[in-house]
């Protein structure tokens, strides 16, 4: 089994005063894009780790027999707080899992089932998508690396470790950069 962390926790303090989750981007809650990803895609069940205003975030999300809710109670400490909290639910059966944003709307269920597929073939640790010379999320890992994550802190994520482990990742060619797009200003949601 394949399981995906998608990282809902987070403050948006970027956005000021709104959640930028909850917030309508083409009429439909932000969030709801990557999970619509997920649902369609070869992924088994999806993490969903929550924090910030965690009650109004899980009301918008759409009833799945995928999901599974965790909430993280050090939200503030950043990033890795949350990756770490979702590592939980990912068990040692597992073949490895996928670290998903969730403020990303232009993720492709094709990109997330390359990821899932090439976990599978178990050849390397890393598998992250890559357009020219940019490298962006989501980003899987085989289950060997959940002991590497329990050492972050802070803002580090699923990117820091595509640095500390290049020689056992493999680079996925995706098409456009647009996959890589996440929003954090108002001035996305008006794109």
């Amino acid at each position: 089994m394949i399981k995906a962390i998608l990282l809902a926790a987070g403050q948006s303090k970027r956005l000021k005063s709104e959640n930028k989750l909850t917030k309508l981007y083409k009429k439909k809650p932000l969030i709801n894009y990557s999970l619509k990803k997920l649902y369609k895609s070869k992924i088994n069940k999806i993490i969903i780790v929550l924090g910030h205003q965690h009650k109004e975030v899980k009301k918008i999300i759409k009833k799945n027999k995928k999901n599974i809710f965790i909430y993280n109670k050090n939200y503030k400490k950043g990033m890795a707080s949350s990756i770490k909290v979702g590592l939980k639910k990912v068990s040692r059966d597992d073949e490895g899992f996928i670290i998903v944003q969730s403020d990303m709307p232009f993720i492709k269920t094709s990109d997330i089932n390359k990821i899932y597929n090439s976990i599978r073939l178990k050849k390397y640790l890393v598998y992250v998508l890559k357009f020219k010379d940019k490298i962006g999320n989501p980003i899987g890992f085989d289950l060997s690396l959940t002991k590497k994550f329990k050492n972050i802190k802070g803002e580090f994520g699923a990117k820091f470790m595509v640095k500390r482990l290049k020689d056992s990742t493999k680079f996925i060619k995706i098409n456009s950069a647009k996959s890589f797009k996440d929003f954090d200003k108002a001035s996305d949601f008006r794109a």
